[in-house]
C-alpha cells in the first residue's frame, strides 16, 4: 500500500489511474470501514482510502482532540484488505490557509436530525468531502449507511454539483448482537457495551409496529423514546421517516427509523430502513 501524505504525491500516484474508488474515514478504523474498502475495490481502477480528522465537523464541545488516532493499526487493517493508495494528509496539506469558502448544504436536509442537534456538522461534512473529492477525484466513492443522513446530503452535493461521481451506500456492518459498528464503540464501558445493543432493539420495535400495521407514527416514537429513558439513555431523537428526503412520512411510503442517543457519556446513532 503506497501512503501520500501531500497533494504532489497523491496525484503523481493517481496519474495512471483513470477509475479511482474511494473511500473517505477518519481513522480509528474497524471492520465496517474495512468491508466499505471491500467494496469499493471491484469498483474501480484503484482504491484509495483517506484518513483525516475533520476539525470542521466537531461542534467547540465535541471531542476532536481526544479523538482516537490509531495510525499503526489502521495501515495495518487496510493492508489486509488490499488498499493500494492511502491518503493522510495534515491539516496544514488539506486547508493550507483558513477555509473560508464552504459548502451549505440544503438547510431542508441539513438542518433536521443530526444538524438540529449538532449545528454546523453538515457543513463541515460536504465541506470535507467536496475537498478530498477534489484532491482524488474518485469515479466512485463509497459510504456506509449507518450515516443515513451523511450518505443521502452527500448524493445530493454531488447531484447539484453535476460531480462525475457515483456514490455507492453501503449496508451497516453489525456485531453480532445487532450493535452498529462504529468508531466511537470503543468510548463504552463494559457495562454501556452490553447495554447498547438497546438502541438497535428500539428500532426493531419501531419496525416491528409499522409492520404490524400500526399508523400512529408519533405514538411509535414516544414509546422508542420513553422504553430507552427507562434504562438510563438520553435520547436526542428516534423518529420515522420518509425514506427518500427525511422528511415527515405517512403511512404507505418507503419509511427509515433512525435514532441517536447518549449512553453514558457516548453519543450513538443507528438507522433501519423498513420494508413492508
Amino acid at each position: 500500500m503506497h501512503i501520500a501524505r501531500t497533494l504532489p504525491e497523491l496525484r503523481e500516484f493517481l496519474g495512471h489511474y483513470r477509475r479511482p474508488a474511494l473511500v473517505a474515514t477518519m481513522g480509528n478504523l474497524h471492520e465496517g470501514h474495512m468491508a466499505l474498502v471491500r467494496e469499493a475495490k471491484p469498483l474501480g481502477d484503484v482504491t484509495v482510502a483517506s484518513i483525516f480528522v475533520n476539525r470542521l465537523q466537531f461542534l467547540p464541545h465535541e471531542d476532536f482532540d481526544s479523538y482516537p488516532r490509531t495510525w499503526d493499526s489502521d495501515c495495518e487493517k487496510l493492508r489486509s484488505v488490499g488498499c493500494d493508495l492511502l491518503f493522510a494528509p495534515d491539516e496544514k496539506v488539506l486547508y493550507p490557509e483558513p477555509q473560508t469558502c464552504k459548502v451549505h448544504p440544503d438547510p431542508v436536509l441539513a438542518d433536521i436530525l443530526e444538524g438540529h442537534f449538532r449545528p454546523g456538522f453538515f457543513v463541515g461534512v460536504c465541506t470535507v468531502v467536496m475537498k478530498l473529492f477534489a484532491c482524488v477525484q474518485p469515479r466512485f466513492a463509497v459510504f456506509g449507511k449507518k450515516d443515513y443522513q451523511q450518505l443521502m446530503m452527500i448524493r445530493h452535493m454531488v447531484r447539484q454539483f453535476a460531480l462525475p461521481i457515483e456514490i455507492v451506500g453501503s449496508e451497516t456492518r453489525r456485531a453480532d448482537d445487532g450493535l452498529a459498528l462504529s468508531s466511537r464503540n470503543g468510548y463504552l464501558s463494559e457495562a454501556e457495551r452490553a447495554e447498547a445493543v438497546q438502541l438497535s432493539a428500539a428500532l426493531r420495535a419501531m419496525a416491528d409496529a409499522v409492520r404490524s400495521g400500526e399508523r400512529d407514527f408519533a405514538a411509535i416514537e414516544a414509546r422508542a423514546m420513553r422504553s430507552l429513558e427507562a434504562r438510563g439513555w438520553k435520547p436526542d431523537y428516534l423518529l420515522l421517516r420518509r425514506r427518500t428526503d427525511l422528511q415527515a412520512a405517512a403511512a404507505g411510503e418507503p419509511l427509515v427509523a433512525l435514532a441517536a442517543a447518549r449512553l453514558g457519556t457516548t453519543r450513538l446513532i443507528d438507522n433501519l430502513e423498513i420494508d413492508r
